[in-house]
């Protein structure tokens, strides 16, 4: 479904006259398949926030590619519908001055859908996320943390895409919410058969949710494996973070 080849990012290292470049992510290839959750593993910097913005196209690759189904993610056409994405702070996710409902609606309006149809759509995706209809008419400040993040997984999944990546989705969110959003994923992943790609620092968490994990540092691929090998890591830069239980 999905093919990751070759990938570099850079960026203008900070400094008004300076015209060097930090290398982000370097020679960055994998392929992703239908119904797979894949962890991408990694310490803060190490550039797998990044990857996740060009797998949704939200920036675009120095050199390599990125295909879904055989096309660009470059193409907005290649993701609209097909490629959603969850982040960590939840509390720019949102405009502020929109209701839940049109939060929500927002990315099914750009895909043309009828206003009965949206409507009914808005109700079903509201339970599906634990919520109550009520909320359609609420706004982000008169939300928890863990509701403002339900809601941006509503929106996100409004458009039933084949792949959702969720970048530290559940990170800044208290622990025994963390666990409720966790199965939450779970649920909605087999309700509409979605593929995962969950970028985290917590290895709990991805084992909980994930089939397969990516280990990341400094811009590269350390080691890929199943999560059922996760104890049989080869590298030691993986078992030193398998030891620690937590990425910080």
């Amino acid at each position: 479904m999905l093919i990751v080849d070759g990938v570099e990012k850079s960026y203008r290292k900070v400094g008004f006259f300076s015209n060097k470049k930090q290398q982000i992510l370097k020679n960055i290839s994998f392929s992703f398949h239908h119904g797979d959750c894949l962890a991408i593993i990694g310490e803060s910097g190490s550039g797998k926030s990044t990857l996740g913005r060009l797998i949704a196209g939200i920036e675009k690759p120095d050199c390599g590619s990125i295909l879904f189904e055989g096309k660009n993610v470059a193409h907005r056409t290649v993701r609209a519908g097909n490629i959603s994405m969850v982040f960590q702070d939840y509390t720019s996710s949102i405009n502020p001055f929109f209701t839940v409902e049109q939060a929500i609606m927002e990315p099914l309006k750009m895909h043309n859908r009828r206003v009965t149809e949206n409507h009914n759509k808005l109700d079903i995706l509201l339970n599906q996320v634990g919520l109550h209809s009520s909320y359609r008419n609420k706004y982000p400040h008169e939300l928890s943390g863990g509701e403002i993040q339900r809601v941006c997984i509503a929106r996100a999944i409004s458009t039933e895409p084949q792949c959702l990546i969720l970048d530290e989705a559940i990170s800044s969110l208290d622990v025994s919410v963390q666990l409720q959003v966790l199965d939450l994923l779970k649920d909605l992943k087999d309700i509409y058969r979605m593929s995962y790609i969950f970028i985290t620092h917590d290895i709990q968490a991805a084992a909980y949710l994930c089939n397969k994990v990516i280990i990341f540092r400094d811009g590269q691929i350390v080691e890929m494996v199943p999560m059922a090998h996760l104890n049989h890591v080869q590298s030691e830069y993986a078992r030193k973070l398998l030891q620690a239980q937590i990425i910080f």
